[in-house]
């Protein structure tokens, strides 16, 4: 299996989901099956993952490696099997970039507890550890 969480420009929420959720994998010992990204709508390529996500994560024992935002791409929809939006814009953007959702891919992160709300993009509220905990 193999997810991809992707928001705006890929160095707050979605590095951040993306982290987050390889640690509960190898927690639950399924680092060999299930495989993690993350990725941008509109990635500034080669900018660094925000501080205040660092922070989080080092703030709640989440190993994470520095990289720098990757932009999302139409060739992505085939490699993923889970592509997730932090927003409903996010959302809209990816399948505008991907022509569509024919197999039923893209999804929203808090419908999968069962809200219907975006997660808010830390880049403007500068609330971090809300973003964190919707993560």
């Amino acid at each position: 299996m193999k997810i991809n969480f992707v928001c705006w420009g890929n160095i707050c929420r979605s590095p951040m989901a993306e982290f987050v959720m390889k640690r509960l994998i190898d927690e639950a010992g399924l680092s060999e099956k299930i495989f993690v990204a993350s990725s941008g709508c509109h990635a500034s390529v080669g900018t660094p993952i925000a501080g205040g996500t660092c922070h989080e994560l080092k703030k709640h024992n989440i190993p994470f490696n520095y990289r720098t935002s990757k932009q999302l791409e139409r060739a992505d929809y085939k490699n993923f099997d889970y592509i997730i939006g932090m927003d409903a814009g996010n959302v809209r953007d990816i399948k505008k970039i991907f022509g569509g959702d024919p197999d039923k891919k893209v999804f929203l992160m808090m419908n999968f507890v069962g809200e219907n709300r975006d997660v808010d993009d830390p880049y403007i509220t500068d609330d971090y550890a809300t973003t964190f905990a919707d993560v």
